[in-house]
């Protein structure tokens, strides 16, 4: 009997079927793989918390440890709106009654409440941010609204004026009387601060400063506070002194005036100044950003704010700083208080965005074994990559934001050149990295909740776009990235004199001289657990990457600015230095948490932070492990072994992910987010739509 021809094309579709159902079937029920040879957990499959060790966590302990003693007035201000629903942002509300909600929100904080935020400004920087980290909480742009009256309007006049500003301004500023702005960034220039047009030149005969917009490039931009209930600004512009020379007068350099912009009883706008909405924004809308035109706007000599530079009566120009740079320096250096809230509040909004994803994934069940209950999400591989390495990453910023707030507290304290330089360059480096990571991280949370997480109720729309701006004001990302590299390459050139490193750049001196050797080849195959999670390897890898990108970076800069010059070559090797710079930041944070975690006095609470801390570090490796593969740092075994740890590193943090997240101690008032809240969940979501 003659044999029937098979149909190739038909065997090899049926073949693709039967690979393509097989794939989904391990996706939803994976099949128990080993991790390593001498872990003591032999398999990872789908529920790993079924078969390992749970480790018992005490979340009043670890929120205690992680919040510290400004937890009591965070929670003062959660009670004070959890009792005010009247003060709840609705989902549909204008902007117009967006702004005047958010006006509201901050009068009755200051007011009802009795939250004086200006006084820890001075006096205790750490409880100053702790406030605007929990108004964050409540609403993101109540926390901006409070930076800009008290941080960047009330810190300039603090900051960089003298006694006599703060003895007329201070009580104003604290109880709300005195509104204002911070008008620095322009139409034509926001992160090129030297390059500001706006002037303000000495008249002599009146003892009065002229402030001038002398093109619509120069008009201020973006004010937050301007376009409704500011009545000062702090204005920065180009001092223009009088000279005996063919120019007839002499610049000064940007300097900071304080200028009454509305009437106080009126509250219309004074003679000379013209303000303008900039309207509806991405995201934000409850903080009114206005733009402002000055016309020949006349001020007292006293507007000055002068700590760094002042002027006589007769027009003479006097300074403890010798050069116009120096001064600059010296006035954004006494700004950098903005770009530590910001990594702080970040921090607080990517653990509102943890909070609800987290919550829903162990809430939300999907599919499961044949014939068998429905499982948790997050209790699916795919959903533990997405959310576990992120949970770890907000520890690690929690831990170094708090870091941040301690040295910045004590550079406002003590004035140590060394710890200013220190703040400057590092908050540079945390606001970018913290700031980019959660923009991203936001999209990723929304994505892992589903359909659900579109919903506007869910928040996560709102938090992302409220948040996005982040990356911009108090300096754009890319250009604190480039702060921070080009303050590492000044250390590196130090280091090579034998100059003192900065506090943070300590670690350069040594792993700088590892790096100039080559990496030893049995411990790159090193693969054993107890390798992996020993806190030396992982710091030293970081630091080897950072001062790796370091030397090449420095190398490539010499060897393009024969040819291209100094610019040319920075923007020929910007992407490199951007790298290092995150490198660099990153290495931070690990020895920050891995301090913290060697800190910690309770054994239960150390070892749930050294789980998390064990999973952001050796994600981080894994995620870069091309470069530790080019040079081998990282032998292929050990590659793979990173790899699988990692993985089964996720599957624990996961079983206590719940405490985790508790620990934050955010209420359900402040997440707000139906899906989110255990029990409640559904019912709540469903009178929202109408039920």
């Amino acid at each position: 009997m003659e044999q029937k021809k098979q149909n190739p094309t038909a065997e090899n579709e049926t073949l693709i079927v039967s690979r393509r159902i097989q794939r989904v079937s391990l996706h939803l029920a994976p099949v128990p793989r080993p991790l390593h040879e001498h872990d003591t957990q032999e398999q990872l499959g789908l529920f790993p918390c079924a078969r390992s060790a749970k480790l018992e966590v005490e979340t009043e302990k670890l929120s205690l440890y992680m919040r510290g003693k400004y937890r009591e007035i965070q929670e003062k201000i959660y009670e004070y709106f959890h009792a005010r629903p009247e003060l709840q942002t609705p989902l549909e509300i204008s902007k117009d009654d967006h702004r005047e909600l958010c006006w509201r929100q901050m009068y009755g904080l200051i007011k009802e409440a009795g939250i004086r935020p200006l006084k820890y400004v001075v006096e205790d920087p750490g409880k100053y941010f702790a406030i605007v980290e929990a108004a964050g909480a409540v609403d993101i742009f109540l926390g901006i609204k409070l930076g800009v009256q008290y941080s960047l309007w009330g810190g300039s006049v603090i900051n960089l004026g003298t006694k006599k500003h703060k003895d007329k301004y201070f009580e104003g500023i604290d109880s709300l009387e005195y509104p204002g702005c911070f008008a620095m960034t322009e139409l034509h220039h926001g992160s090129n601060v030297q390059g500001l047009q706006t002037v303000a030149t000495f008249d002599p005969i009146t003892d009065e400063f002229i402030i001038n917009t002398p093109n619509d490039g120069a008009i201020k931009w973006w004010i937050g506070n301007a376009a409704v209930h500011g009545k000062f600004a702090s204005v920065f512009a180009k001092l223009m002194l009088p000279a005996h020379d063919a120019k007839g007068v002499s610049d000064m350099g940007v300097h900071a005036f304080i200028v009454p912009i509305r009437d106080l009883k009126t509250h219309q706008a004074l003679p000379g100044i013209e303000i303008h909405d900039c309207g509806h924004k991405v995201g934000l809308n409850g903080v009114d950003n206005g733009a402002l035109r000055f016309t020949s706007v006349r001020i007292p000599l006293d507007n000055l704010l002068n700590r760094f530079g002042d002027v006589s009566p007769d027009g003479k120009y006097t300074s403890s700083l010798p050069t116009i740079n120096k001064r600059f320096a010296a006035t954004l250096g006494e700004l950098v208080g903005g770009r530590v809230a910001l990594a702080s509040s970040s921090t607080s909004v990517l653990k509102i965005a943890n909070a609800i994803a987290i919550r829903y994934s162990l809430l939300r069940q999907q599919f499961g074994p044949p014939k068998q209950p429905e499982v948790s999400i997050l209790d699916y591989q795919s959903q533990q990559h997405k959310l576990m390495p992120m949970l770890a990453s907000t520890y690690a910023f929690h831990f170094a934001t708090s870091y941040l707030v301690e040295i910045y507290s004590q550079m406002k304290t003590t004035h140590v050149e060394q710890l200013v330089g220190d703040v400057h360059t590092l908050s540079a480096g945390l606001k970018a990295c913290v700031t980019s990571y959660t923009a991203k991280s936001l999209s990723v949370c929304r994505e892992a909740c589903g359909g659900h997480g579109y919903a506007a109720v869910n928040r996560f729309g709102i938090l992302r776009n409220d948040h996005d701006i982040f990356q911009t004001f108090e300096g754009d990302n890319t250009v604190l990235l480039q702060q921070v590299a080009a303050d590492l390459l000044k250390q590196y050139k130090q280091k090579f004199q034998g100059g003192t490193l900065a506090v943070t750049w300590n670690y350069l001196r040594e792993s700088m001289n590892t790096y100039l050797s080559q990496p030893n080849p049995v411990t790159a195959r090193w693969e054993g657990t107890e390798h992996l999670r020993d806190p030396k390897f992982q710091l030293d890898a970081f630091r080897y990457r950072t001062s790796r990108l370091l030397q090449s970076a420095a190398v490539r800069l010499r060897k393009h600015s024969k040819t291209l010059g100094g610019f040319g070559a920075w923007n020929r090797c910007l992407n490199h230095l951007l790298t290092l710079a995150e490198s660099h930041i990153e290495s931070v944070i690990l020895a920050k948490f891995i301090e913290t975690v060697e800190k910690c006095p309770d054994a239960s609470t150390r070892a749930a932070l050294k789980l998390v801390c064990d999973l952001y570090a050796l994600n981080q490796i894994w995620n870069d492990i091309g470069t530790y593969r080019n040079v081998d740092y990282v032998a292929p075994n050990k590659a793979k072994a990173i790899h699988k740890l990692t993985d089964y590193l996720s599957f624990q943090v996961r079983n206590i992910a719940k405490e985790l997240v508790d620990a934050f101690d955010l209420p359900n008032h402040v997440t707000r987010a139906p899906i989110a809240m255990q029990s409640e969940a559904y019912a709540q979501y469903t009178q929202y739509v109408g039920f």
